[in-house]
């Protein structure tokens, strides 16, 4: 589940804000381009703590972490109090920012390619396709999930391959509930960053 939740999250976006609203296609590739430039660059971020703070900084004001933690939790999103709620939403984004800065660090050659978005019908949803080239392997297809909000477009789930990420970690964090209730998948979460946090230091 990590291993792929990290090929997922390796492509996810360090995403800038603007004062002008950008459409979703426009907005990945553009800022794709400039992540992977920026990774390249011999100024870049060096090591796991700086990819973080770089991570912090840019991608997480444009994920929708409270749809996806909810898309991820399931029907026990709906038993949880608030208070369970706000745990969840904290120890999943502190878990995606761990994996995503894991993924960036292991960046070598990659390069994407894009195709046209995708809207529904009401222009309030949008897929937007990118390939992940790799050297010596087959090109990874990925899908990033957005939805309009006042704040702009945000992410709200990705795939690789059609794996979902919100899928990928759905069925865990629904027996994690089932057996342990709300509070014992937050203890999971929790205990699951506290082991990262070690591999840190």
């Amino acid at each position: 589940m990590i291993r792929m939740a990290a090929w997922i999250l390796s492509a996810l976006l360090a995403l800038p804000a603007f004062a002008q609203p950008e459409g979703p296609g426009k907005l990945v590739e553009r800022v794709s381009l400039d992540t992977l430039k920026t990774l390249q660059t011999a100024g870049g971020p060096k090591g796991k703590k700086a990819v973080m703070a770089l991570v912090e900084e840019k991608v997480l004001p444009h994920f929708d972490f409270a749809r996806m933690t909810a898309l991820a939790t399931g029907l026990g999103w709906r038993s949880a109090t608030p208070a369970q709620q706000g745990l969840l939403i904290d120890q999943f984004r502190t878990l995606l920012v761990r994996t995503y800065s894991t993924a960036l660090t292991r960046y070598t050659n990659q390069t994407l390619a894009f195709q046209p978005e995708r809207l529904s019908p009401d222009g309030a949803k949008a897929v937007v396709r990118s390939l992940l080239k790799q050297p010596g392997a087959p090109d990874l297809t990925i899908d990033y999930k957005m939805a309009t909000t006042p704040g702009g477009w945000k992410i709200y789930d990705v795939a690789i391959e059609g794996v979902s990420l919100v899928t990928t970690y759905r069925d865990s964090f629904a027996e994690e509930a089932r057996t342990r209730g709300i509070d014992g998948l937050v203890k999971m979460l929790t205990d699951k960053n506290t082991q990262l946090a070690t591999q840190d230091t």
